[in-house]
């Protein structure tokens, strides 16, 4: 799979910097979040896409039939080729630590990558993520570091399929940290600040 199979912009790391792949939410772009990963991790790299399915005008990862209700068999043709974007990504950063940030839909997306390759990254947040259905288990994602962010009162990603998704990652053994808000599907500083911290630690 080509760099350039999907349109997204990039930025260089600094040597011994993380490439960081930002994953929007329904509707954004390409752009936002590469300015907060700028804000925590000034020296890191970026490659950001932008999602090919448009509904109705808004940018999206894959296809879904209602709110909360996938086309799965899309789900399953994007990550593949999401695969292989991130993949032909890393390797042309050979020796370079990998980060994921995803927010709703760009968590989802993101999230299905890590149930198939979850080689590709080091450290990954998933923020406000919706996955309605049981992955299948994968010993390898035991390698992951991982951030999953939610509002307790977020009507799009119901609380209980968070921490579902939190319980499969821990059962796969993978180092995953919950950090949940009193708020909805909104991003608050305490978010924020939670998503700075765990990008920024030491590896």
């Amino acid at each position: 799979m080509s760099t350039d199979s999907y349109h997204h912009i990039a930025k260089r790391p600094a040597t011994k910097a993380p490439v960081v792949f930002t994953f929007h939410g329904t509707g954004g772009d390409e752009r936002q979040f590469t300015g907060l990963v700028e804000q925590i991790l000034p020296e890191a790299g970026f490659v950001s896409p932008r999602g090919d399915v448009s509904e109705q005008g808004a940018n999206r990862f894959f296809r879904r039939k209602a709110e909360g209700v996938y086309d799965m068999e899309d789900l399953a043709a994007r990550t593949s080729k999401m695969i292989g974007f991130i993949r032909a990504h890393r390797e042309a950063n050979p020796d370079t630590p990998i980060y994921g940030l995803g927010y709703s839909n760009g968590a989802n997306i993101l999230a299905s990558v890590l149930f198939e390759a979850p080689e590709l990254f080091n450290r990954v947040v998933l923020m406000h993520p919706l996955v309605p259905w049981t992955p299948q288990p994968n010993a390898a994602i035991r390698s992951l570091d991982l951030l999953v962010t939610a509002g307790r009162r977020d009507p799009i990603c119901p609380l209980a399929q968070t921490e579902a998704l939190v319980r499969y990652f821990k059962e796969q053994g993978a180092a995953v940290q919950l950090e949940l808000h009193d708020g909805g599907h909104d991003v608050p500083q305490q978010e924020v600040h939670a998503i700075s911290g765990f990008l920024a630690q030491s590896a």
